[in-house]
Formats: C-alpha cells, structure tokens, sequence
C-alpha cells in the first residue's frame, strides 16, 4: 500500500491548493464531490480491473483482450500516450511541489529561490539516479509514506484543536459568509461543485499504480498461478485502504486550507501557492515542524517521480516491443530514462514549474486511464444481463463526462497527449517496418501426422523436402501438384510435395509464441496446415526449422502474386500477407548469411 501511497499520498502536497485555485470557496465541497466518485466510482472499477489482471496487467490489458486487431493496438497506442502524460506531469508536477516547498521555507538558502532551476535539478538527479541502476525499494516506500502521514495528521489534528478557539469561528463565519454572498443556495452550491470537480481530479491518481504492484502482494500457497483469489482479495483490501485514508485526508485538507488560509496565499506569489498543507504547518505548529514536513514532502515527492519513472520504464516496453512498434533503444533502460527526463525538462519548462498550471495536465493523463478503466469494465460485465452492467456503465458515462470537461476547459493536457500519441505511432509506424523481416517465431511444434510427413520425405530415395505453398480453402491439389511439377521440371521419382497452408491470424499481432503445425491426408494428399500472424516469417521459420531437423536444404515452390508491389508492401506490413515468395526469401536472405546453407525459394 505504501508503494502505491508515494504516487496516491504524495499529492496531498498540493492537492489543497489546486483545489482551492479551481474552486475558491466551493473547494470542500467540490472535494465531498470528488470523494464520492473515488470511492463509489473508481474503486469498484479498479475491483474489477484488479480481478481481471492479477499479475499487473491493469486496464489497458482489459481493453486490448476485449478489442481485437487493429482497433484494440490502436486504442492502446492511444492510451500509452495518455499514461504517458500521466507519469511525466507525475514526474514534472512533483519535482516543481518540491521545489516549491524549498523555495517558501525561510529557513532554506538564497541560492534555492529559483523554482525552476531547482525543479530542473531535480529533474536531472532523478534521471542521475536511474542511469546509475535504480532498484525500487518497499522499505523506503513505508518509511517516507508512514513519515508524511504522520505529520499531515499532526497538522490536521491541530486545525481540530482550533476548532473551538475565537479565530477559528471567525474564520469559518467568514468562509460561510462568502459562501451564501457567491451562491444563493444549496442546490447552487451542489450543482457548481458538480461541474467544478473535475479540476480536482487528480487527488484520484494512484489507482493504476495499486493494479500495477499486485505482483508483490501476497497471495496464498493454494492459489492458482493463473487465477490467484487470494491475492486478488488482499489487492482489493489495498485499494480500499488506500481510498479511505486519502479521502479523509483530503476532505479535512481541503476544509482547514479553505477557512484558514487567506485567499491571496493561494496565488502565484502566494505562501500556500503548492504547498497549503505546509503554510498550515508553519503558520500554528512553527518553523521547526514546517521544516520537517518539507523535508518530508520533498522526499516523498521525490520518489513518487521515482515511482512515475519505474511505471514508464515497465510499461513502454511491455507493449511496443509485443507489438512490433518498438524502435531498438525502446530496449535498453538508459535511452529511455534519457529521452523521458528530456521530455520532462521540456515540460518544466513550458509550464514555468508551475503546479497549477500542471494540474490540468495531470487530471487529463489520471481521467483518460480511469475512462479506460470503466470502459473496459463495462464492456467486460455486459453479457452477464444483470444490474452490475447499468452500474459501470453510468460510472462509465461520469469518467467521460468529467474528461471532456476537463479537456475542454484545460486542454494543455490533451495538448501533451497527443504529441506523445503522434510520437508513439511514428515510431511504431518506422519500427513495425524495419522489423518486418524479422523471424518473430519462437518455436514450432509439429503433431504426429506432420512429423510422419517430414520423415518420410527426410528417407525418401533422393532425401529431399518440397514443400509447396498452398492458399487456404482450396481444394484442388491434383491440379496445383501438376503445374507445379510442369513448371519446375520435377518428375514424380524425385520424390512428393508436401503442400503448406498458412492462415492469416490476428495481423495486428507481431511475435509468435509458438507455431502449431499440424498434418492432413487430403484425397490422398500431404497438407501441413497452422496459423500465423505473419505468413512469409511463418513459412521462413518453418524452413528453418526443416533444414536444421533434416540437416538438408528444404526447397520451397510459390506462384507469383498478380498487383501492385506497392501495395503488397502496406499490405504485408499492416495485415501480414502480400507478395510471400520475395519476402519468405528476403527473410531467409537476413537471418542465413551462406546462400549455400539458405533455404531454396521457387517462384513459377
């Protein structure tokens, strides 16, 4: 809980004043709003997401099972531009609260005034820390996390004891004043809270995270490998937990910073401007105190950019890669910890260090997951023709109404999404075709039939394997055995075709785990049959395969394709067929270097 607490807690650093910025006066009851939503809107998503990928797949794993092909790569695409946004203003947003609290302390020096090159110090020391090897620690986790709850409870326990005092009265008389003299009613009030609420949303980020760590929650020793209940039930605790402990905190924050601090501290040059909790903590528990929550604060911000990092790192190549749309350096760890503190500094830069201006940002990248969370849940429990369907679909329809409103009044954050959505299909685009002539098979595994086929032909009297490439549905074998053996002067002596069709799978896919080949006696015919998404790697690993089972060069018979070249390049490269003779031997040209140990291809 602690590992998820560094993202999810960690914004209680400036949470309270962004919400105070976007709601004045409203902000508590603009956070009951958004309490509400948390905990009867993204925790039973985030309890289905969690049931359905228990090893930390989270819900862009959901929605890539549900949504097949092309349409399912493409929202994931899609998506990793939005967590992409989330984690770097994580990141960005984190690194500028903290400098924040170093610049307001009185007690820190002259030299770390300057929020923004301090912000792009700390920037540049948690790419440092990556670069030299970083290894996420759970102890730190629990000891930064228990540290700053601690205090924030200390501090809001204080604001409790103010309660009675004459000043406290005043200053609430004073808010309520305020809040009748800008809003006639409750039902005013209530219907302003509604619409302002989506700027708060980032107090809900950390939900992804929860998902994300349930490899490292304990399950128990009877649990299914592929289904654990246990752990399943102990991640669903964690989520709960975490939701309550940061609701009341966010609640009480929300109320003492609205009655206590002046509004003019909230501004840009303001004393509470990123850091309310800590303005509170000087203002009625000293400097002393404030120094330790800022201390406190730093650290914890600091690894919840550490966090956000990790969550890059882990989630770019998870996908990319699998997908064929990874250029090379999205393999190595350092690159990527290069390119994403690049783009933090750029980030930093653009929106001055500044943690309102981030916050729009923010709730972009965390609102987008968590539509896609309700989307994919939804679409998950709508065949089960019962009430849980209406459930996550309003829940649905509320994440998507708080994201377009978000969007349209702070479209900074869709503006960064998009940029990383375009960079991420360029890159996909030039990488899935620089790899297309890549193996991708893992391994092959004949069944007994096909096996028999390729042993009989490996003892026939010239020992030589013909495998002709074959269409899938066609049924005239006599036929095509017959033009073949015409056009490439084969007499019947010499041995049999084994005829080899290749269905096209899911084209959308890249690597093929394991190529199932199995064998046919059609009207006294040999007929090896599998399914790939890729059919000329298919057929060059499968040649492979043959030549270092037999140890001799198996030969292959094609026909030529009728079209536009052109065409069949695009085509072979999105949808996995096209022009298979030219490309089977390219394929085998790259991965065999000697012509001699290569695989013979006969196009007629």
């Amino acid at each position: 809980m602690c590992l998820t607490g560094v993202d999810y807690f960690s914004s209680l650093g400036y949470a309270p004043g962004i919400a105070f910025v976007a709601a004045n006066v409203l902000s508590p009851l603009a956070t009951v709003i958004l309490v509400l939503l948390t905990l009867f809107g993204a925790l039973p998503v985030y309890h289905r997401v969690a049931g359905e990928s228990p090893h930390g797949q989270g819900s862009i794993s959901m929605l890539e099972r549900l949504l097949a092909g092309w349409k399912g790569k493409a929202l994931v695409l899609c998506l990793l531009g939005f967590a992409a946004t989330d984690f770097i203003i994580t990141i960005t947003l984190s690194a500028a609260d903290a400098a924040a609290h170093v610049a307001q302390n009185p007690m820190a020096p002259m030299w770390m005034q300057n929020r923004m090159g301090l912000t792009m110090i700390l920037l540049v020391l948690l790419g440092g820390v990556f670069l030299m090897g970083f290894r996420e620690a759970i102890g730190v986790s629990v000891v930064l996390v228990i540290a700053y709850l601690v205090l924030n409870a200390i501090v809001v326990a204080r604001g409790v004891q103010l309660l009675p005092t004459a000043d406290f009265q005043a200053d609430l008389h004073n808010w309520w004043r305020l809040l009748f003299e800008k809003y006639q009613s409750p039902w005013h009030m209530l219907t302003i809270s509604v619409l302002l609420f989506p700027k708060l949303a980032l107090g809900m980020s950390g939900f992804e995270t929860g998902v994300a760590v349930m490899p490292l929650v304990k399950g128990s020793d009877n649990d299914d490998p592929q289904l654990p209940i246990q752990r399943i039930k102990n991640t669903r605790k964690l989520l709960v937990s975490a939701a309550i402990i940061m609701s009341i905190f966010l609640l009480a924050t929300s109320f003492l910073t609205c009655v206590l601090i002046p509004e003019h501290e909230f501004g840009p040059n303001g004393k509470a401007n990123g850091r309310a909790i800590a303005y509170l903590a000087q203002i009625y528990l000293g400097q002393y105190f404030e120094l330790a929550y800022d201390i406190s604060s730093i650290l914890i911000l600091w690894f919840a950019g550490a966090s956000a990092m990790t969550g890059l790192l882990s989630l770019v190549p998870r996908y990319l890669p699998r997908f064929g749309m990874a250029p090379e350096w999205a393999r190595a760890t350092r690159p990527l910890v290069v390119f994403f503190t690049l783009i933090g500094i750029f980030v930093t830069w653009w929106f001055k260090a500044d943690v309102d201006a981030q916050g729009g940002a923010y709730a972009t990248g965390v609102l987008v997951l968590m539509t896609s969370a309700a989307l994919a849940c939804t679409l998950s429990v709508w065949k089960e023709h019962n009430f849980k369907r209406f459930l996550f679909l309003a829940i649905c329809l509320v994440f998507v109404y708080t994201t377009i409103t978000n969007c349209i009044e702070r479209p900074e954050g869709l503006q960064i999404a998009s940029l990383f959505i375009l960079t991420i299909f360029l890159a996909s685009l030039v990488s899935r075709a620089a790899r297309a002539t890549e193996l991708r098979v893992q391994r092959i595994v004949f069944d007994d039939t096909a096996q028999s086929f390729i042993d009989e032909a490996k003892g026939s009297y010239m020992g030589q394997i013909r495998i002709l490439a074959h269409r899938p549905g066609g049924t005239d074998y006599a036929t095509k055995e017959k033009e073949a053996r015409e056009t490439h002067s084969i007499q019947q002596p010499e041995g049999n075709f084994i005829f080899l069709e290749v269905s096209l799978k899911d084209a959308s896919d890249f690597m093929e785990d394991c190529l199932q080949v199995q064998g046919h006696i059609v009207d006294g015919f040999q007929v090896m049959r599998c399914s790939s998404p890729a059919i000329p790697n298919a057929i060059a690993a499968l040649l492979l395969h043959l030549r270092d089972y037999t140890d001799t060069i198996p030969n292959a018979y094609f026909g030529w394709t009728e079209g536009n070249p052109i065409g069949y390049i695009f085509k072979y490269i999105f949808f996995g067929e096209g022009e298979t003779a030219p490309v089977t031997r390219e394929i085998l040209r790259e991965l065999e270097a000697n012509p001699k140990r290569r695989p013979t291809i006969h196009v007629g």
